[in-house]
């Protein structure tokens, strides 16, 4: 409901009887049955998928926005499903992902009405804001604290007899058994005499059973196999049978991590005091699908472990990182996920042997912030191969200065302009470095572009303090383009550079270096200071309040608010 002014479409899922009534005098009405019937035949699950294309198609018709009276184009797109709420969800593209991908897609307007309580946002965005925030252009709601808001607009549309307050549940239980043959045999045995009996531990586990009839005949597949079924009660010793169902195969493969510490204990499921040392997991890497399909069941079966005292924490993991899907261009002009199927599938083995690998990873890594989707295309292939001919260059023009040289050097000798060199290497390794930690490989292959522009415009290229730059430099390249590293490094002829250590940065002379600060009012650039890094806030502002541009902006209007983030962006808020 915060969101509500923020809507731009609504979307319907393809199940729902409401389309047939909507599409009945409409143009548009043979295409929308053909989506449909294409949409019916994709299983739920990869039309809930979080990473797949998300499609639609226009109904020709409109809806009229309960608070503006604007028209609201109403689509139909699979990413909907029936069963959640009613089947019909209002498309909020600033502030829902699914709906901002949509949008996106179609071309369609993206309104911003939610801002984070600490900053601005602008118009321009590349992901929804998803948190709660102050509502913004939400005509009489703005200013109110969203969760506030929440409340506020129930109130008014239940006033205005449009909707009453109501609550989704997307919460499903798990359920383990299932009759397909795949699966862990439920370890139970059916007794008339003694009913629902436990196989009895020295009988763990209960192996699957080769001789089976596959075919669906409306019941397990195990059943087929009599000799399986037919067993002894554990308690009476009278004829049984065998549980006949099977568990998800992800009982099986959510554990993994407990037993990777521990795995040739054949007397227990794992030392105790190994978990304790070696866990929780520090980090998982894995696409965002996980998030709602393996990882849940890793909590759950975690969780039932620590509830019964076997291990001592209750989350398997302590960040979680997800990666984005590699996309490229289909032959009928799509953008989709790289596949097979698709036709628009790279053979790794094949661009290696043309391109070399190394410009596969630069490609890669520099297209974005490895969270999200990125494109594969021939420019970016072109991109990644003219920086390491660039890199290649560099070293051979410089390549005696280069193997002379050695990681260590005396910078109180240093001219100034050696000084300089010396700050930017160790600046520009900082950076390489902690963007690695952080997962920003895009932002270190941009401050090795940097670097080295600032390498080629060095006019002192046969000093000491070139070579040792250029030694710094070669092993901050090494984890984006492994093998031409190597090829670098091995002029040195000091063995390979996997063995070197990771250098350390000089963090005095760091602390020294110029900032620029962004002043911005209502969320606009209107100027910038270069300033020494950790300056402090009062000197900032008045600084700030004292150029030309933002005294222009800010003259005879109320000041807000004023927020700085420190050495880096100090925001006015005025009207």
């Amino acid at each position: 409901a915060d969101t509500i002014y923020g809507v731009t479409f609504l979307t319907i899922s393809p199940e729902n009887e409401i389309i047939k009534e909507i599409i009945k005098n409409s143009e548009y009405k043979n295409e929308v049955l053909r989506y449909i019937e294409r949409s019916l035949k994709i299983s739920e699950i990869e039309r809930a998928s979080i990473l797949r294309e998300k499609t639609g198609v226009f109904t020709g018709k409109y809806a009229i926005h309960p608070f503006t009276g604007e028209k609201l184009p109403i689509f139909v797109g699979d990413y909907v499903l029936a069963h959640y709420g009613t089947g019909i969800v209002m498309g909020v593209p600033g502030h829902d992902q699914r709906d901002f991908e949509f949008a996106r897609k179609m071309n369609l307007k993206i309104k911003i009405v939610i801002k984070p309580f600490d900053s601005e946002i602008g118009e321009e965005i590349e992901r929804a804001y998803e948190e709660y925030g102050i509502m913004i252009n939400s005509g009489e709601f703005t200013g109110l604290d969203s969760k506030n808001g929440i409340e506020k607009v129930c109130e008014k549309l239940e006033k205005m007899g449009l909707g009453r307050k109501s609550i989704s549940f997307r919460l499903r239980d798990w359920l383990i058994s299932r009759q397909r043959y795949w699966g862990a045999p439920i370890p139970i045995i059916h007794c008339e005499n003694c009913g629902i009996v436990p196989v009895n531990e020295k009988d763990l586990p209960v192996l699957l059973p080769e001789k089976v009839d596959y075919i669906p005949k409306g019941r397990s597949p195990l059943e087929t196999n009599e000799e399986f079924m037919n067993t002894t009660c554990p308690k009476c010793k009278n004829k049984a049978k065998r549980d006949p169902d099977t568990m998800d195969t992800f009982v099986d493969s959510s554990w993994y991590y407990l037993r990777y510490i521990d795995p040739k204990n054949d007397k227990e499921i794992f030392d105790k005091e190994k978990i304790k040392r070696w866990l929780p997991v520090d980090e998982y890497i894995g696409g965002a699908e996980h998030a709602t399909g393996h990882l849940l069941y890793s909590r759950f079966i975690t969780k039932v472990l620590y509830d019964e005292g076997l291990i001592p924490f209750d989350e398997p993991f302590e960040r979680l990182f997800t990666q984005g899907m590699v996309l490229r261009r289909t032959p009928d002009g799509n953008v989709e996920m790289m596949s097979k199927r698709a036709g628009n599938a790279v053979t790794i083995r094949e661009f290696t042997k043309d391109w070399g690998a190394d410009i596969a990873r630069i490609n890669i890594l520099f297209a974005g912030p490895p969270e999200r989707d990125f494109e594969w295309t021939d420019e970016g292939v072109q991109g990644a191969k003219r920086f390491l001919l660039r890199v290649w260059k560099l070293f051979n023009e410089n390549e005696e200065v280069f193997k002379k040289a050695i990681l260590e050097i005396n910078k109180e000798k240093l001219s100034e302009k050696e000084k300089e060199l010396y700050k930017l290497t160790h600046i520009y390794f900082k950076r390489v470095s902690e963007d690695i930690e952080n997962y920003k490989f895009n932002t270190a292959i941009a401050a090795l572009m940097e670097w080295m522009n600032h390498l080629y415009s060095f006019p002192l290229k046969l000093s000491e303090i070139f070579g040792y730059s250029l030694n710094f430099f070669c092993i901050a390249l090494s984890p984006f383009a492994p093998h031409m590293a190597e090829e670098i490094w091995s002029k040195k002829e000091r063995g390979s550079i996997l063995k070197e250590k990771w250098q350390k940065w000089d963090e005095k002379v760091i602390e020294e270096e110029e900032v620029t600060i962004v002043v911005q009012i209502n969320g606009k650039v209107r100027g910038k200071i270069k300033v020494k890094k950790g300056k402090n806030e009062e000197e900032i502002k008045e600084m700030a309040f004292s150029l030309p541009n933002v005294k222009r902006y800010i003259e005879n209007k109320e000041i807000v608010k004023v927020h700085y983030v420190p050495d880096k962006i100090l925001s006015i808020v005025i009207k």
